[in-house]
Order: C-alpha cells, then sequence, then structure tokens
C-alpha cells in the first residue's frame, strides 16, 4: 500500500508545505496518494544547501560513500515490494516489469558502489623529449560540485537511480527534481538516502512542475544539468548556460532483420514483442521500425501479428498482464491520432489500432508512408510499423533515415553484416542479435542527433561528475 502523503526532501530531510500533489493511479484513474511540492524559498534553500554541501561531500571517502550506497542496495532488497507496487500505481507498469525495474535499481547501486572505489587517475609519461627529462605527470579526478538532475515518468526508479548513484559515487550534491506524474519511487529513495550519513545537503528531492524547475537548468551555481525526458533538453540546454550538460532525448529505434534470420523466428519474434509492447512502449528505444528481408518478410509478418494479438492488456496489478495503461488519455489519443493520420495515408493497420481512455492496443502497422509521425518521430507507446527491404545497404540507409541516433539493432548470422552496422548505422549503439531496447546499467548508453549527447553508465556518469586534475613534478 502507499502512503497517504509523501514529503519532499531538503538538505537531506523530509519536509512537508501547504501545497500539495495529486499522484494518479495510471490505470484506475483515481488518486492513489499526494506530494508535498516546495515553495520558491525551499528550491533556493536547496541549492544554496547543495553548494555549502561541496566541501564535505569532497572530503567524504570512497570508501564512506561506498557505505551509502551499500546501504541503499540493503534497504531497497528489503523494500522491494513496496517499491514495485508504488512503481506500478504510479506508472502503470505491469507488476513483474514494475519487480523487474527494482532489480535493475538495486544492480545500478551496486555497480556504483563497485565504482566509488575506482575513481582513479593515471601516470604520464612526460618525458618525450630530451628537454623534458626529469618531468612526470599525474591526474587525479576530483567531483564537479553541485549537479542537478530533470528524470521523466517512464522508468522512475531506475532513471533516477542513473543520476542519484553515479552522483554519490563521485561526491557530488545533487538536488533532483523526478517527474510530477511519477514521484513516489525517487521519494522512496529519498527516503532510504536520508537514513544514512551523507554531509548535510548532500540531496535534495523536490516534486516540483516543469514552470518552477527553472533553477534547476539556469542557477550558475551548479557545474551539470543531467537531463532525460523529450526534445525540450535542447531549449534547457541553451538555458543552462556554461555549466556541463548530458541529455538523453529519446529516438525511433528500427531493427534490421536478416536474410538468414528464418531458422531463429520463434525468437526474433519473442525479442521484438518485447522491444515494441514492453510497458506498452514508453521507452526512448522501444522497437518503433522494423525492416525485414523480402525472403522471409511475409511469414515473419503473419507469425508476429498472430504473437501481437494474444498479448493480454488490463490491469497492472494482475501478474499476467503485458499490456497496461500509458501513462495518461491524452499520451493515447496523441499516439491513436498518429496510427489514424498513417492509416489514412496509405499504411495499413495489421492488428490493434484502437484505443479506450488511456489504453491503446497493441498496433502493428505497414506500407506506412516515409513522412508520417509514426515513421519519423518518437511514438513512445505501444506500436511498431513493417517495412520489406531486398538488399542490405537499402537496409541500412532506412535505419538512418532518421533526425534520431540512440540505438539500433540488427538480427544476422553473418559476421560481415554485424560489423557494417557497427561502422555504418548512426547510433549510439548497435545491438547484434537482439532488440535496440536490450540495455544494460554498466553499459555506455546515449545517442547522437536529436537523441541526445553524453552517455548514462554509472562509470560513464561519474566521469561526467568529476573533472581531471594535473599535477606535474620536475625531478630536482
Amino acid at each position: 500500500m502507499l502512503e497517504k502523503k509523501y514529503p519532499y526532501y531538503l538538505a537531506n530531510k523530509a519536509q512537508t508545505s501547504k501545497e500539495w500533489m495529486d499522484v494518479v493511479d495510471k490505470y484506475s484513474g483515481k488518486v492513489a496518494t499526494r506530494v508535498a511540492v516546495p515553495d520558491a524559498k525551499a528550491v533556493e534553500q536547496a541549492i544554496a544547501a547543495a553548494v555549502k554541501a561541496t566541501e564535505p561531500m569532497r572530503e567524504f571517502k570512497p570508501w564512506a560513500r561506498q557505505a551509502v550506497l551499500q546501504h541503499c542496495v540493503k534497504r531497497f532488497i528489503e523494500r522491494r515490494d513496496e517499491l514495485a507496487y508504488a512503481l506500478c500505481v504510479e506508472a502503470g507498469k505491469p507488476i513483474k516489469d514494475s519487480d523487474g525495474e527494482v532489480t535493475r535499481l538495486i544492480e545500478t547501486f551496486t555497480i556504483a558502489a563497485e565504482e566509488s572505489v575506482r575513481t582513479n587517475g593515471e601516470t604520464i609519461n612526460l618525458e618525450i623529449a630530451k628537454r623534458l627529462d626529469g618531468y612526470h605527470g599525474y591526474t587525479k579526478r576530483v567531483p564537479l560540485g553541485p549537479v542537478s538532475f530533470i528524470t521523466p515518468f517512464n522508468f522512475p526508479l531506475n532513471l533516477v537511480a542513473h543520476k542519484v548513484a553515479p552522483a554519490i559515487a563521485a561526491g557530488c550534491p545533487f538536488v533532483l527534481k523526478p517527474a510530477e506524474r511519477t514521484p513516489i519511487g525517487a521519494l522512496i529513495i529519498g527516503e532510504v538516502l536520508a537514513e544514512t550519513d551523507l554531509p548535510k545537503g548532500a540531496f535534495s528531492i523536490l516534486n516540483l512542475d516543469g514552470k518552477h524547475a527553472g533553477p534547476l537548468v539556469e542557477d550558475p551555481r551548479f557545474k551539470l544539468l543531467s537531463f532525460t525526458g523529450s526534445q525540450i533538453g535542447w531549449d534547457l540546454k541553451t538555458r543552462a548556460g556554461h555549466k556541463k550538460v548530458t541529455l538523453e532525448l529519446g529516438g525511433n529505434a528500427a531493427v534490421i532483420i536478416d536474410a538468414d534470420q528464418g531458422p531463429h523466428m520463434d525468437r526474433v519474434i519473442d525479442r521484438l514483442i518485447f522491444g515494441a509492447f514492453y510497458q506498452s512502449g514508453q521507452s526512448c528505444i522501444s522497437v518503433q521500425r522494423i525492416y525485414v528481408h523480402d525472403s522471409i518478410y511475409d511469414e515473419l509478418k503473419k507469425r508476429l501479428v498472430a504473437a501481437v494479438k494474444k498479448l493480454k492488456a488490463g490491469d497492472p496489478k494482475k501478474k499476467d498482464t503485458f499490456l497496461g495503461p500509458m501513462i495518461d488519455e491524452a499520451a493515447a489519443e496523441r499516439l491513436y491520432g498518429w496510427i489514424e493520420e498513417a492509416r489514412k495515408a496509405g499504411g495499413k493497420v495489421l492488428c490493434g489500432g484502437k484505443r479506450k481512455g488511456s489504453m491503446l492496443e497493441a498496433t502493428l502497422m505497414e506500407d506506412v508512408p516515409r513522412d508520417t509521425k509514426v515513421n519519423r518521430q518518437e511514438v513512445f507507446g505501444p506500436f511498431a510499423l513493417l517495412a520489406r527491404y531486398k538488399d542490405f545497404d537499402d537496409a541500412v540507409a532506412m535505419v538512418n533515415d532518421s533526425d534520431y541516433g540512440l540505438q539500433a539493432g540488427i538480427f544476422t548470422d553473418s559476421l560481415a553484416h554485424a560489423m557494417r552496422a557497427w561502422n555504418e548505422l548512426d547510433q549510439g549503439g548497435v545491438i547484434v542479435n537482439d532488440i535496440p531496447s536490450f540495455r544494460v546499467d554498466n553499459m555506455p548508453y546515449g545517442g547522437v542527433k536529436l537523441s541526445g549527447i553524453g552517455r548514462e553508465g554509472v562509470r560513464y556518469a561519474i566521469e561526467d561528475m568529476t573533472e581531471l586534475r594535473l599535477m606535474v613534478m620536475r625531478e630536482v
């Protein structure tokens, strides 16, 4: 069960307020709980506290940071069912998938605990010419200082973890704004962090809407802004000033099914189903465009449509539910409109395409014109399109014909095709023999083009939140 009310966190401490924000059960549409909303004074206090905590966090030794992260792992395991239930309610994510996200939360903090004692520098050979005899170079990594985070609704545990855990490991105080529609998971993380001996001001978690989050973007006292969300991120980058900015801004992920995949079709279809319709397609690397070799297209289409029609949709609290609601009715209505636009432009609906409230059927289309929204933009819902190709060069060109470049997938037995995909696909990552939706929390993750700048993944985030400091020593 959820608590009736949740606080926000200011300088490590729970706070209530006069203003409260409703959090809705995304399946029933009823108010599930309420969260305290900080005022402008509290936002300023949070930033000032983070600044004041800069030196104490730098002096907070790696073993102590590791102990904090290990405590979090222990408590997340103990509160696993509570975290999964909260996620199911606030995000509408099926309970089995919610439990899977708790697993990733635990794994991300575990990785950060390991990396917290590995922030090493290097020795540099400076004796590259006779005039430099006796000179030696050394580097170490030091925390940037106060950092700000803004996270989205679709992975309200794991995407928070990918910012918070590296910040602790790096020694950076932070202020976090979770998505206003899904703040509960972040607040439970805050409750656990409040149990630790982090220096005062090391963290604040503020339940703000976008209108009141400006200081987290614009305040020059922050040394880094890390944002995961929509294309509004480019505007935030402009407003951020001189601070470092990392952005993960979504995609319209494509996957190539090579001609040699006939014998592996069952596995390919199973992975396509997961990639396209897991958590109602509300993932930045959800499978959206499926390019299939002409020789196996008809067979794959027939079997994929049959498999999609068997998916169970409904109450996400039931263990056998695969497809839950979208985040709200407006999101479902938007995508339904895009599907209708594509259908009127000549696209063929193979299955699905209907909507009731925030529930949108798992939808497959083919013959979708190139310039339609479902082809060019990020659908962020339970939708995928099929298209055939005859030549591998054409498939590569079709994948690259996008303004986005987060991750792509290719199913192939050909090493040559796998290497060409890696070399030629304009993507942040290429996943061979699996879907582009594959992600492990220690790998570098991020995109190119409109998909953003920078890389997540614990070690890579720690590098973003630290800077190299050089020392040169001359023998005397």
